[in-house]
């Protein structure tokens, strides 16, 4: 299964429960406005914390503010809350081991946690400050701020970066959740941002409303409901999250190949794909997955034996589906080639992608693909942060929680026909753009 939404940075191996139906040992109850699940396992002492609220770039974007609002709202969160410094916040929060994270990027604002257990109504009291009145001080804003135009700056020389930029713009139209703005656009936009336009965009999209959060480990049901009960109380607000009732179509049909030359670079990266039309949930879209895993998930699938272990042509190459928990999402190959082995790569990747959708994927090989993502779905359940990412990603894809006993059944019983026709159906190498970023070769 691929990786869900959210992933820590740290794991924490535990024996989740086992059970025929895993959604049944979910505690779920909306705690002023705000989406709470709790789901108990082994592990002593510890919880781990994921959340999600609409607060990321794509809602500026929708609402014509200053494209760069969501990511400094987000970098002010821990910068010092109306009631204490940030000095003080992270000295509570070193004193007894805990971390709280806030990052954002599309839609979600990202919120992540750990803790000991004891400690779990301090760190929701600390999480709750920090969302609801962050100080936003001149100062700290000013000092956030350049350290953002700086991250622009470098991203504007990050190969991988400026390909999935220039592919997203590539198939999805402005307007669409997904559509990117460029660096040089998210630039100016930063070097031009106002604190009071940073504000606003607080005060419009933070809130209860469709904020979720998911706590996973040793967790007292009791007592994390009290807390959050104690520090989220009237809190009111936040706006939906972007989700289109049809799929979005280009004005007009895409430039083939876009090529984004970044000098000096001892890689260059190779993207390959179209929108897709679907969504995370629709029927067709597992079927997709599994084909597309087919072709290139590791070092089992086919782009990395042709391309890499046979042709020798290539760092890594893969193939996924991406973009699709909200609005209809993409699928895309993607690889790393030196320059000057760029072109020979790119009608190497193109060939296998090609005998792919004209000719399918076997019986054999989804057999075996079934067995390893039954299993690595299974593996994962039992830490928590995969637990919580599991919980926290089938909540915001629309899908009721029976979905965690039911992905294991839904995999077994696809058809090698039901594959095959999702890839016909879905894509087109006619269509697909090509984005070639990095140091380009010669012509």
């Amino acid at each position: 299964m691929k990786k869900m939404v959210f992933a820590l940075f740290a794991t924490l191996a535990a024996p989740a429960i086992v059970s025929a139906a895993m959604a049944e040992h979910v505690g779920r109850k909306k705690i002023d406005g705000i989406d709470v699940l709790t789901y108990p396992t082994a592990i002593h002492d510890v919880v781990t914390i994921l959340g999600a609220l609409p607060a990321g770039t794509a809602l500026a974007l929708a609402n014509r503010q200053n494209v760069s609002v969501a990511v400094l709202t987000a970098m002010m969160l821990d910068q010092g809350t109306t009631k204490e410094d940030k000095f003080a916040i992270a000295k509570r929060l070193e004193g007894v081991g805990a971390t709280i994270q806030f990052t954002t990027r599309d839609q979600p604002l990202r919120i992540q946690a750990r803790c000991l257990k004891k400690d779990l109504p301090l760190v929701l009291e600390l999480m709750a400050e920090q969302l609801r009145s962050p100080a936003f001080n001149v100062s700290e804003f000013e000092r956030v701020r350049q350290q953002y135009i700086g991250e622009l700056k470098n991203r504007s020389d990050d190969v991988q970066a400026r390909s999935s930029e220039a592919f997203r713009r590539a198939v999805f139209p402005a307007g669409h959740p997904n559509y990117a703005a460029s660096t040089a656009e998210s630039l100016a936009a930063a070097q031009n941002v106002t604190l009071e336009q940073v504000k606003a965009f607080h005060h419009e999209h933070y809130g209860p409303s469709h904020m979720t959060l998911v706590l996973v480990g040793d967790v007292n049901l009791a007592q994390a409901r009290s807390a959050m009960g104690t520090a989220f109380r009237g809190w009111k607000g936040g706006t939906d999250y972007l989700r289109d009732s049809e799929p979005a179509t280009l004005s007009q049909p895409p430039e083939h190949t876009t090529t984004v030359d970044i000098p000096g670079k001892t890689s260059t990266v190779l993207t390959i794909g179209q929108a897709t039309g679907l969504r995370d949930k629709d029927p067709e879209s597992l079927a997709l997955d599994v084909g597309t895993v087919v072709l290139g998930s590791g070092f089992t699938g086919r782009l990395m034996h042709a391309v890499r272990d046979q042709e020798g042509l290539t760092y890594g190459v893969g193939a996924q589906l991406a973009n699709n928990v909200f609005s209809d999402g993409s699928w895309q190959v993607s690889g790393s080639f030196a320059p000057q082995l760029l072109d020979r790569g790119t009608i190497s990747t193109q060939r296998e992608v090609q005998r792919w959708w004209k000719d399918g994927i076997t019986d054999q090989e989804l057999a075996a693909r079934k067995t390893f993502l039954v299993g690595s779905y299974q593996v994962g359940l039992a830490t928590t942060s995969e637990m919580a990412g599991m919980l926290l990603n089938t909540v915001l894809t629309g899908r009721d929680l029976t979905w965690l006993d039911e992905y294991p059944k839904a995999i077994q019983t696809l058809t090698l026909e039901q594959v095959n026709t999702a890839i016909k159906r879905h894509l087109d190498p006619d269509k697909m753009v090509v984005i070639k970023a990095g140091t380009l070769p010669s012509s």
